[in-house]
């Protein structure tokens, strides 16, 4: 009988029974089976109800490289996630600033004001999770995988245990992933690319800064692009060194200059303009 989600599996990551797993992995690079004997080994650790795969090179539309969902469910967590909320997807902004290679948990990484953000009540809340948490590594050319493990509201969050667990599996979980992926920098546009873009702007400054443009300055537009990950006021000063009482006069200023006078009506407009260019 299956474990059920919240259990650890009774699994010594030393016995015959993972190294079995671990030969399947091994066995299937290169091959279309490798990210389900992934998956599987992974649940021989802790259950987990769905996993998904992305690679993302830049400021580029990331790649899905695995799922695990129905089609209903692909539609909110791939179909519609590309369409614009992958850039406010707190994985995503870690791979951009080049986290270290690891497990993470979404609570852990997200802004402070994650809960609270239009990105979350307005995308994040229909996919029905209650955790997830992600496996972080990098190919060639810049280009950052993340490996995620989902439960959802049905399932208990993953204990500390079990994080520990599928922390303790990071060097394998990233050695065969890059192996089975080392082809992917070449399916981005620019994955041969040459040097780095010298650009120290964010994914969502540059999208920022393109919809809105001269409208707002460059200061204002590195508020837009914080407020719109899910930043408080606080976080913002301490983020860019200024007072949070600036922080909220140029919010003020943002909001006159754009003519809306809410956060979710900036995230209406930023995301209308992003799935019209994506679209």
């Amino acid at each position: 009988m299956a474990s059920k989600p919240g259990r650890i599996k009774k699994i010594d990551l030393g016995d015959t029974a993972w190294v079995v797993l671990l030969s399947r992995c091994i066995d299937s690079i290169d091959s279309e089976d490798f990210p389900e004997c992934l998956v599987a080994a992974l649940k021989s650790i802790t259950d987990f109800d769905y996993s998904v795969s992305f690679g993302y090179h830049q400021k580029e539309q990331p790649i899905c490289l695995h799922h695990t969902f129905s089609s209903d469910e692909r539609v909110i967590f791939v179909d519609d996630y590309l369409k614009g909320p992958c850039l406010l997807d707190p994985f995503s902004q870690a791979c951009g600033r080049g986290v270290d290679s690891g497990l993470y948990r979404l609570r852990d990484i997200a802004p402070d004001r994650f809960l609270q953000s239009e990105y979350y009540r307005s995308y994040y809340v229909r996919t029905g999770l209650a955790e997830e948490v992600c496996y972080i590594f990098y190919l060639p050319n810049d280009v950052a995988v993340a490996l995620s493990l989902m439960r959802s509201d049905t399932s208990p969050r993953f204990s500390a245990r079990e994080f520990k667990l599928l922390e303790s599996v990071v060097p394998i979980v990233s050695s065969l992933a890059q192996r089975h992926w080392r082809d992917v920098p070449n399916w981005f546009e620019n994955g041969l690319s040459g040097p780095e873009s010298t650009d120290s702007r964010s994914i969502i400054e540059n999208t920022v800064t393109a919809i809105f443009g001269p409208r707002i300055t460059p200061r204002e537009t590195q508020v837009v692009a914080q407020v719109l990950e899910g930043h408080s006021s606080e976080s913002i000063s301490r983020r860019l060194g200024i007072s949070a009482g600036t922080v909220r006069i140029h919010r003020r200023n943002i909001y006159a200059k754009l003519g809306i006078s809410s956060q979710q009506e900036l995230f209406s407009i930023f995301f209308q303009k992003v799935r019209t260019v994506r679209a």
